[in-house]
């Protein structure tokens, strides 16, 4: 039998994205730990990928070099979904489920709390790695130097800038996550989820699972250099803090506005 691949109506599809966070939602916490550490590797792969993209590029034009780190950082979020992992970020579109009341609050606060700390561990893992495998030393360190820039941009931007920034970055990961839930084959998904992820890396947004892989490595490469420069541990929480309060508001927006659009329909 032929595979169905018409894509679903957007009240459709808002029926089936519920669904599926309301089987997230109800995970036990063993399972969240897990997956969640696994999501925070896999957004770190992305980070680990569109940093060895970006050492050595400034010959590129800004934009064309921060459009190939973009595409390339898609490989964190193609992971988290095709291979199956739980996102702090991506579950922020808990939101619409709680508002139609197929998620209690808490329950979708217990979820949200455990992912988010278990993504933070799984983030600094992979961290530590790759800066054991002694990443920053390839290409001459020009890897070491693009992480270091990456890092440098994020902190000390203040908190309605950041708050900000992280707004927009998550609307666009919820969507990438939206869009990738309509489709149908794998093909699909990741064609789904590319653009979105793309343009809030290219456009320097700040997402703060990215973030927690992205900035303990730029301390880790500063430490290692033995050069004082911007990353601090008050630097890096500086940042996850508003960037994070951001994030949660960029997913709910997301998830809540489609609800209120097309939850009757649904339904």
């Amino acid at each position: 039998m032929s595979q169905d691949t018409s894509l679903p109506s957007p009240p459709a599809l808002l029926e089936e994205v519920f669904d599926g966070l309301a089987g997230k939602a109800a995970l036990p916490p063993r399972v969240l730990v897990m997956l969640g550490m696994l999501a925070g590797a896999y957004i770190g792969l992305g980070g680990l990928f569109s940093t060895v993209a970006l050492a050595g590029a400034e010959a590129l034009p800004h934009g064309l070099g921060q459009v190939l780190a973009g595409a390339v950082f898609s490989l964190g979020l193609a992971l988290v979904i095709l291979a199956g992992a739980e996102l702090f970020t991506g579950n922020m579109l808990f939101a619409g489920p709680v508002a139609a009341g197929r998620i209690r609050l808490g329950q979708a606060a217990r979820a949200l709390g455990i992912v988010y700390a278990a993504n933070l561990l799984g983030s600094v893992a992979l961290a530590a790695m790759a800066m054991g495998a002694g990443l920053h030393e390839a290409g001459e360190g020009s890897v070491g130097r693009a992480a270091l820039a990456l890092g440098g941009n994020k902190v000390g931007n203040g908190f309605l800038a950041t708050f900000a920034s992280g707004v927009l970055a998550n609307m666009l990961v919820c969507l990438a996550v939206w869009l990738a839930a309509a489709g149908r084959t794998v093909t699909q998904k990741i064609a789904g989820l590319m653009l979105p992820v793309a343009a809030f890396v290219a456009a320097g947004l700040e997402h703060s699972v990215a973030n927690m892989y992205l900035l303990p490595y730029a301390w880790m490469v500063q430490a290692a250099s033995g050069d004082a420069g911007p990353m601090s541990l008050p630097a890096i929480l500086g940042n996850l803090g508003p960037a994070t309060a951001g994030n949660m508001v960029g997913g709910a927006l997301v998830a809540l506005v489609y609800w209120a659009a097309y939850g009757r329909q649904a339904g």
